[in-house]
């Protein structure tokens, strides 16, 4: 059986100073990957990169905007000349606004989807040119995105949201038939969490029961967890496994796929 081994592998991970990002960072470390932690908040980021490497691993920080292509750029060719290569990329940065359909703000849509679309797929753009024959890491490798469930169902309050999780969906099954068919060797695939307690996932529940969606933010989560087969919220370290295998060579002939990772809420 082909092990989630990752040593000699390099992995930058977006949006990873804190949340699931941070978790999905840990578990690339811990699975051998040396790891850029890629985020717009230096000093959490920083912190993150340090944690990583008091844990003994091989971590930088860099600064990105995902929606900058220029931050791009100078991010992966930093992580190529400081850890010496590129191999796994996620594409975990995004936002979530809540708000009825009645009511959304375009700016603040604006905003969601350039981060969260635009963001991921210039997180595509420059996983290829970096790892496609003759970029300067050049030996393939792989790109998880992150989706959400909420691309998988209709959940009331977060519909931008939710558009924007469907687009990156979309992006990775393209991605991946453009890079099968010019040879490019990397293999892409999206994974859609569940809601998981992070500060992401409880500012969630506490603005759809502002919005009289619930009463309350625990009946909120509560609504969330029974609509779950496994009958819980999901948890950062469940992502985290989900990414590292797909990852991984035990994935190795993964592609275009979009994996739940939801406690079976989207089926």
């Amino acid at each position: 059986m082909t092990s989630y081994d990752l040593s000699g592998r390099i992995a930058l991970v977006t949006g990873a100073a804190q949340g699931l990002g941070a978790g999905m960072a840990s578990a690339l470390a811990a699975a051998g990957a040396s790891v850029a932690v890629a985020d717009i908040n230096t000093d959490l980021g920083q912190e993150t990169a340090d944690n990583l490497r008091a844990a003994g691993a091989k971590a930088e920080f860099v600064h990105l905007d995902v929606r900058q292509e220029s931050d791009w750029e100078t991010a992966v060719t930093s992580v190529v000349g400081a850890l010496g290569g590129l191999d796994i990329v996620v594409n975990n940065a995004g936002i979530e606004i809540t708000e009825l359909l009645v009511d959304f703000d375009p700016r603040a849509a604006s905003d969601l989807l350039a981060i969260n679309v635009l963001g991921t797929a210039l997180g595509i753009k420059h996983a290829f040119r970096a790892m496609r024959p003759g970029g300067p890491a050049g030996v393939g490798g792989a790109v998880v995105n992150i989706a959400s469930v909420a691309a998988t169902i209709a959940f009331p309050g977060i519909s931008l949201y939710s558009a924007s999780k469907s687009a990156i969906d979309r992006l990775t099954r393209v991605a991946a038939a453009e890079s099968g068919k010019l040879g490019y060797g990397v293999r892409v695939n999206c994974i859609y969490p569940g809601l998981t307690p992070t500060a992401m996932g409880n500012k969630l529940a506490v603005e759809t029961a502002g919005l009289g969606l619930f009463e309350s933010p625990e009946a909120a989560a509560g609504a969330v967890a029974e609509l779950t087969p496994l009958g819980r919220l999901g948890q950062i370290d469940d992502m985290a496994d989900a990414v590292v295998f797909l990852a991984s060579d035990a994935a190795k002939f993964i592609t275009g796929a979009g994996l739940p990772v939801d406690g079976g809420m989207g089926m």
